[in-house]
């Protein structure tokens, strides 16, 4: 048995250890044999199902490492793609049969792997730092293969090591030191208490990243700088730089600098003019916790040195700005105690800011600065008009066509695009279509294409393969989802039209157009251009794809224009009387739907974890290709902002299927609230599915998808068709029931009335407050006071004037606590006369 042989008997045995011992045995005419072979034998490999040979991958990795000839060629063979989920035990094996090699050719290597490093992975970063040791070369400098030297730093190892010579003094310079930081602080502290760091040029390094960073500096630098405890007089010769880190660093670095400012001021170290600095700053600062540590520094600085009254003055007129009542009753405490001390630039400092102060609070301020300041003018934002803006233009050119489906990921939208354009190129140009794809089938890559076609890439990338070469596509595994697209969802809607397109390729016959393609950014279809469309199949003589007719007509819009009916009456296929059917029925039929909170206790999901369930009420006539669309989803997909593209008119039904997956999610970090954009752009009755669909979008603990949430309500309220009333219950039962967080929904709210939408925030407050609102004696809940708070700013700029009668209870209750202060604040909002100055 030849040496190729048997390490390929090795190979389909997974057997990596009898691989490696007969590597270390081979001699030079076998290294030859086995590299000739084995770059044809990956290939083969790979035109079969993944998982019948994954177990061949580590055995035949290293039989490259120790038979091909180049240093070039050995890289490039440990960076394959095939390699990339195997295990990353191996890299000892691997160093062992590089060092078989020349010592020149090893450092020739070790460049190679450390210039192909990409974080966060850093493949084969071991084996690079272990030829770079052995050879003593000088260490690379890129920055991925830093950070790996920094994962791996070890306090005991760090002095006799030659990396850690080359960057410890470039410690704080590395691009990546987020990919390693937060795990090596102890490892960092111990190293400048036992000696191989200096101090000093640490702490500068840390300060001077910190500054470096900004906004995005990173909390576990300030970590580090606390482990490091310096004296009052290294503080000191940092103080100017701690002031530079206030306006614009995270809280945690803010805090840090606060923390020295702080104690140098008190210990008599600051400067009067970086005090003045500080606190300046730190009053810009939106956080609470900020503002709250500036109003605490402020107030006893003042008691230190009255000659700082104009200083903190100044800042707190800067404090009034802030719509959180708690802080300005503090600023407009302190300001009110300073007015004596307080000298001409102060007094105005204070009289400017206090315009926008509530009216009990200008009252205060006015009383003790001279009276006759008026209330400012509310600033009302208008609302953007929104459309649903044209569908994404057509590719140019083949070229670009092949572009665009060769990337990794594809939204809706450029589905979309990416079929109408393979139906139009293979039309108008199939031949330059065909040479633009001749990559993909020369070499053909089957992993390309997908273990079984079914998320978006791989299911679009198949259906230009069926057109490039058909033979080649028959040749994959059948995805699952190749069946008729009236059995599935929306998922199928998507997937089975691809599909579909694929088989007519596969077929010889091809396509003219498709019907489906949007012709609106909402992902309606205009029903003229639909008939156009119609009549172009007909006059080819083919007939519709049945997938790609079901889509097109729910995308139509709710409203046919009589004349597009009439038009639709003269078509004479199957597919166009389909369609004058569709128009004159008036489309889909709106189901009831009704939402249940309750909790998961069987397939995967935990025991207890709460989740919404839709059931939607289908009519018993219901057409049996339509069935499964008003069947809501049960399972897992993340494919949600596809969803309301499908059904266009129709946003309660698929707001039924969304709730279930967004309401598992609503603790996650999955971007599944985008969803609730395209739903807003929807024609058609909102009801309860759609409030809870927002409602979930407005308790999600992550902020940027709040925001998303935030966009969706503002496009309805643009479009006047907020659902007050039914996303008012919905929200109060979620949050008695404890599903939401009341803090997250009050913050969406208040966002979108700052950007204009305080008419529509008011009504849907106005029905939360009642049923939220505690009882004399009843504790209030987490966020009932951010609620009022938000209900307020709506109240002020929207100028409403209302009786609630559960407001004015909890205003009449004794106590200064910050629930009571903002229902009282309500309260004289709503109850004001239309115009008042003060």
């Amino acid at each position: 048995m030849s040496a190729w042989e048997r390490l390929v008997k090795l190979a389909k045995g997974g057997d990596a250890a009898g691989a490696f011992r007969l590597l270390l045995e081979l001699d030079a005419g076998d290294r030859k044999a086995v590299a000739e072979q084995l770059p044809r034998h990956l290939s083969g490999l790979r035109r079969e199902d993944w998982s019948s040979w994954r177990h061949q991958l580590r055995p035949l990795r290293l039989a490259g490492v120790a038979c091909l000839a180049g240093a070039a060629a050995v890289t490039a063979w440990l960076f394959r793609r095939e390699f990339q989920w195997t295990e990353r035990d191996d890299d000892e094996p691997l160093i062992l049969l590089l060092r078989q090699r020349p010592a020149e050719w090893r450092a020739d290597v070790a460049r190679r792997i450390a210039a192909r490093l990409r974080l966060p992975e850093l493949r084969h970063w071991e084996v690079a730092a272990a030829l770079v040791r052995e050879t003593g070369i000088e260490p690379p400098d890129g920055d991925a293969f830093m950070v790996g030297w920094l994962r791996s730093l070890h306090s005991r190892t760090a002095a006799t090591d030659p990396l850690f010579t080359a960057f410890a003094p470039r410690l704080f310079e590395i691009d990546g030191l987020s990919e390693a930081l937060p795990e090596q602080v102890g490892t960092i502290a111990r190293l400048v208490e036992d000696g191989p760091l200096e101090r000093k040029p640490v702490i500068d390094g840390i300060v001077g990243r910190l500054l470096r960073d900004g906004p995005s500096a990173l909390s576990a630098l300030a970590v580090l700088h606390d482990r490091l405890d310096l004296d009052i007089d290294e503080s000191a010769e940092r103080a100017r730089d701690y002031t530079r880190l206030l306006p614009a660093g995270p809280v945690a670095v803010a805090d840090l600098a606060l923390a020295q400012l702080r104690r140098l001021e008190e210990a008599g170290r600051l400067e009067e003019e970086l005090f003045a600095e500080a606190v300046e700053a730190l009053a810009f600062r939106p956080e609470k916790k900020l503002l709250r540590a500036a109003l605490s520094w402020a107030g006893d600085a003042v008691l230190r040195d009255a000659r700082r009254a104009d200083v903190v003055l100044a800042a707190m007129s800067l404090i009034f700005a802030q719509d959180t009542l708690a802080l300005q009753e503090r600023a407009v405490r302190l300001a009110v105690k300073l007015a004596p001390q307080a000298g001409e630039a102060g007094r105005e400092a204070v009289r400017q800011a206090a315009a926008g102060l509530p009216a009990e609070l200008l009252e205060r301020v006015s009383a003790a600065y001279g009276g006759g300041i008026a209330a400012e003018e509310v600033i009302v934002i208008p609302l953007p008009a929104v459309g649903q803006g044209p569908a994404v233009p057509p590719y140019a050119s083949p070229d670009q066509l092949v572009r665009a489906v060769s990337a990794r990921e594809v939204d809706p939208h450029t589905f979309e695009r990416l079929l109408a354009g393979l139906v139009e190129w293979s039309r108008r140009a199939p031949d330059a279509l065909r040479e633009a794809l001749r990559p993909w089938v020369e070499p053909f890559d089957s992993v390309f294409f997908g273990h079984n076609g079914e998320d978006p890439v791989h299911a679009v990338r198949r259906a230009f393969l069926a057109f490039a070469s058909p033979e080649a596509g028959g040749s994959l595994p059948v995805p699952a989802l190749r069946r008729p697209p009236t059995l599935g969802g929306f998922k199928q809607l998507y997937f089975g039209r691809a599909a579909e397109l694929a088989r007519s390729f596969e077929a010889g016959d091809g396509y003219p157009v498709l019907l489906a393609t949007p012709t609106a950014g909402s992902g309606h279809v205009d029903p003229e251009v639909l008939l156009d469309r119609l009549e172009l199949l007909e006059a080819a003589g083919v007939p519709a794809l049945p997938g790609d007719l079901v889509q097109a007509l729910l995308r139509l819009p709710r409203d046919v224009p009589d004349a597009c009916v009439r038009r639709a009456q003269r078509l004479t296929s199957e597919a166009g009387r389909a369609c004058a059917a569709w128009m004159r029925g008036g489309g889909a039929p709106d189901p009831r739907v009704t939402v249940h909170l309750r909790n998961e206790r069987n397939g995967y999901y935990l025991p207890g974890l709460p989740a919404l369930r839709s059931v939607v009420d289908a009519p018993d006539d219901l057409p049996e290709e339509l069935r499964p669309l008003y069947r809501p989803e049960a399972g897992y997909a993340f494919t949600l902002e596809w969803w309301p593209l499908a059904m266009p008119s129709h946003p309660e039904i698929v707001a039924a299927h969304m709730v279930w997956m967004m309401s598992i999610c609503i603790d996650s970090s999955e971007s599944q609230t985008q969803a609730l954009v395209g739903l807003a752009h929807a024609d058609g009755p909102l009801g309860s599915a759609v409030a809870h669909a927002l409602a979930c979008g407005m308790g999600h603990a992550n902020a940027a998808e709040r925001a998303a949430a935030t966009d969706a309500l503002l496009t309805l309220a643009a479009r006047g068709r907020v659902p007050a009333q039914a996303l008012g219950e919905t929200l109060t039962k979620l949050v008695v029931e404890g599903f939401l967080k009341l803090n997250r929904v009050a913050s969406v709210l208040d966002d979108a009335t700052q950007a204009g939408a305080h008419e529509a925030v008011w009504e849907v407050a106005v029905r939360l407050l009642p049923g939220l609102l505690p009882q004399e004696g009843e504790r209030p809940r987490a966020g009932m006071a951010d609620l009022l708070a938000a209900g307020a700013r709506a109240a002020r700029i929207a100028g409403v004037r209302a009786e609630l009668p559960e407001v004015a209870a909890v205003a009449a209750r004794k106590g200064s606590s910050r629930l009571v202060q903002e229902a009282r604040r309500l309260q004289h909002l709503i109850t004001l006369p239309k115009k008042s100055t003060l």
